[in-house]
């Protein structure tokens, strides 16, 4: 299992794909793209779709996703998408209470089983007691992650604390 946190936006796309019968249906799908703003999104989106449709396709929405995490399985069986609702349950040291906090994750998988069970995989290593309060498949078809541009780093390009490092040597 691979986790990744970022600016989730879901999108629907309407088009015409051929059906079993040899005949064109509309069909509106969900998908999941990484993104920092809504005309990225689109973008992403519609670069995505140009690839697999073959016609005319229509973005029809573009919504902020509020998941915590998407955990991404390495099984290529794993073809659904399910969301999951976890409770966090801490104590508050000063009142004495039980705190409840809860999170959306969007967990790749088979079957709903399977997903509790890449949940477990990934939370398990948590030192937080957690307890999912919700899991259900979505009509999501698939996630489009962010990928930088290759080769587009330049040959000093570091990270400042790496910088900071180096310089700090430089000096003496």
């Amino acid at each position: 299992m691979r986790a990744r946190t970022a600016n989730w936006f879901e999108t629907t796309v309407k088009y015409e794909r051929a059906g079993d019968d040899g005949m064109n249906t509309k069909v509106t799908e969900t998908y999941v793209v990484d993104a920092l703003s809504f005309g990225e999104a689109e973008e992403t989106i519609t670069t995505e779709m140009s690839s697999l449709v073959s016609g005319e396709f229509v973005v029809k929405n573009i919504t902020p996703a509020a998941y915590g995490e998407i955990f991404f399985s390495e099984n290529e069986s794993d073809d659904r998408w399910y969301k999951a609702k976890l409770t966090f349950i801490t104590i508050d040291e000063e009142k004495g209470k039980e705190k409840r906090t809860s999170v959306n994750y969007l967990v790749q998988a088979a079957t709903i089983n399977g997903a509790l069970k890449n949940l477990d995989e990934v939370m398990g290593g948590t030192a937080i007691d957690y307890v999912v309060a919700n899991i259900s498949e979505t009509k999501i078809m698939d996630v489009y992650e962010h990928n930088a541009p290759a080769g587009k780093t330049a040959a000093g390009d570091k990270p400042e604390y790496e910088q900071a490092e180096t310089a700090g040597k430089e000096e003496k």
